[in-house]
């Protein structure tokens, strides 16, 4: 890992508006910078950097953050790859952990292009790709190669001195009761890269009839199939600019409509799509295409996509494909069929539908028992959606089974209060006096009670719990908001208390109070001291 103190270094390091103006144009405006958010349309400039702060915020739609912050959204980038992204930009190296091994990940790449050269020599392996329909363009594209023997491969490792330690760690070799193997063996080989394109393991598939057709790397400190995607690191720039992400089953798919114009395509390791996919397929937000074979394996894969891709807390765009039994997108490239495809990819069937297709699809809703169990599954579905797809996929549950509207019951809480946001601006002066100097917290703490502040009591508590809130951030970074100096700010306090005493005394006077009398002149007292410009604390009794 990165040392902290690396990255505070790198930080002092990081001019904000010189860092931001190398991805997008920032004009002058005041004391700060104005530009139109990258991070969503608009026509007015409302996104401010602050060079004095070092931060920027958009008052559109309430991103913001440091320098750190805005390369991992516009680069989509993971915090240790915008660290590292940063490091080079600004020409300042990073440290890691002693505890932390920085591995000698050239074994892979020294493996890579040994696979590779033997591919060029292998006559059967050229063959196969051949009779597959990729063409020699996409065999470099993707790095495709060859293994060979065990021996082969050992022999490879130790002629070239490279670290047999490291190539067992890396999963390249194993060793077993007659020691030492290669877990790659007369396979085509797929090299795997990770988001930061450093090859990360390897896929094989075999060509001699070996009962495991495909295989990957084991899991390794740097290779997690659930957290992979084949040809990401190829297809990743596409996918921004189409806004959309192919999903298929197979390294093969993936060559061949990238070889066919589909550049956004990828595939899962041998494994379904899981929660660790997630974070990388949030990259971007783009549509998600779920290309999977007809197969009853195919289906239910398509099917457990789905429910992960549409519940409440994913709700990603997008739909499901599926092949006939004995076609796979490579096959159709192979056939010339690249407008079907691409037709298919445009009619992908939504999610949900697929969802509720599959579910009503297991019964036999000819009888009432089956239509009954129908109805109760996809209801139970129905309600693991988002309110707006609740009410939009109950009409498809009724037209499919033939029911009532009223038989299906969805969770939905519809809130239609209309809150019209309040701004008391004297309050919220106080509030960015205090955020620009802390050292008059504690003054403001001693002198008055937080529900003294009748419209922004929650953006001050949230000076004392939660600092970093984006709120706050917009606040300081407001030109219409004044800042005080501490005498200043005391007249303010005085004014506040005031306010409170004399709503207070009215209270009292009109209503049911033990030791009435005695409480009024108390709160008079109060009042004549502050109107003095005496700040006396707040006192509850």
């Amino acid at each position: 890992m990165i040392t902290k103190d690396s990255i505070e270094n790198l930080k002092t390091h990081l001019d904000i508006v010189s860092i931001i103006s190398q991805f997008i144009e920032l004009k002058k405006s005041g004391a700060n910078f104005k530009a139109c958010c990258p991070f969503h349309g608009e026509d007015t400039p409302s996104f401010v950097v602050s060079p004095v702060k070092q931060i920027y915020h958009c008052f559109g739609c309430g991103i913001g953050g440091d320098s750190i912050h805005f390369v991992m959204g516009y680069e989509k980038l993971s915090y240790p790859e915008s660290l590292e992204k940063l490091s080079s930009m600004v020409n300042v190296a990073l440290e890691y952990d002693s505890d932390y091994k920085q591995q000698d990940l050239l074994i892979l790449t020294k493996i890579n292009d040994y696979y590779q050269k033997l591919l060029v020599s292998q006559e059967n392996a050229s063959n196969y790709l051949q009779l597959r329909g990729i063409s020699s363009a996409s065999i470099a594209k993707f790095e495709i190669g060859y293994c060979s023997t065990s021996s082969d491969t050992i022999k490879f490792l130790k002629q070239n001195f490279l670290n047999l330690a490291d190539a067992k760690e890396f999963g390249i070799i194993d060793s077993g009761q007659n020691g030492l193997y290669a877990r790659f063996i007369e396979r085509i080989i797929f090299p795997i890269y990770a988001l930061n394109n450093k090859i990360v393991g390897f896929g094989g598939r075999t060509i001699t009839g070996h009962n495991a057709k495909y295989i990957n790397s084991p899991q390794t400190k740097i290779f997690n199939k659930s957290q992979l995607l084949y040809g990401y690191n190829l297809a990743k720039e596409t996918i921004y600019k189409k806004n959309e992400i192919i999903i298929t089953e197979g390294y093969l798919d993936v060559v061949m409509l990238h070889q066919a114009g589909f550049n956004n395509a990828v595939a899962t390791l041998g494994t379904a799509l899981t929660n660790s996919h997630l974070p990388i397929l949030k990259r971007g937000e783009p549509r998600v295409i779920m290309a999977y074979d007809g197969d009853n394996a195919g289906l239910n894969a398509a099917y457990k996509a789905s429910l992960l891709l549409t519940n409440n807390k994913s709700n990603f765009e997008g739909g499901v494909v599926i092949f006939t039994k004995d076609l796979d997108p490579a096959d159709m490239v192979v056939q010339n069929r690249t407008e079907e495809l691409n037709k298919m990819f445009l009619d992908a069937q939504p999610f949900s539908l697929f969802v509720i297709d599959f579910i009503i699809n297991k019964f036999d809703t000819h009888t009432p028992f089956g239509k009954q169990n129908a109805l109760k599954e996809s209801n139970d579905y129905l309600n693991t959606l988002n309110p707006i797809y609740q009410d939009e996929y109950a009409k498809y549950i009724v037209s499919k089974l033939n029911v009532t509207r009223n038989m299906i019951s969805t969770n939905v809480r519809r809130k239609n209060k209309v809150q019209l946001q309040q701004v008391d601006i004297s309050e919220l002066e106080i509030i960015k006096t205090i955020l620009e100097n802390e050292f008059l917290l504690d003054m403001t703490l001693n002198t008055i009670d937080i529900n003294m502040f009748e419209t922004h009591k929650e953006e001050f508590n949230m000076i004392i719990n939660d600092k970093d809130n984006p709120i706050l951030r917009g606040l300081l970074l407001n030109e219409d908001i004044k800042i005080y100096n501490e005498k200043q700010l005391k007249l303010k306090l005085i004014m506040m208390l005031v306010k409170f005493y004399e709503k207070k005394l009215e209270q009292i006077k009109y209503g049911q109070y033990e030791d009435k009398i005695k409480q009024i002149k108390y709160i008079q007292k109060y009042i004549i001291k502050l109107k003095m410009g005496i700040l006396v604390p707040f006192k509850s009794n």
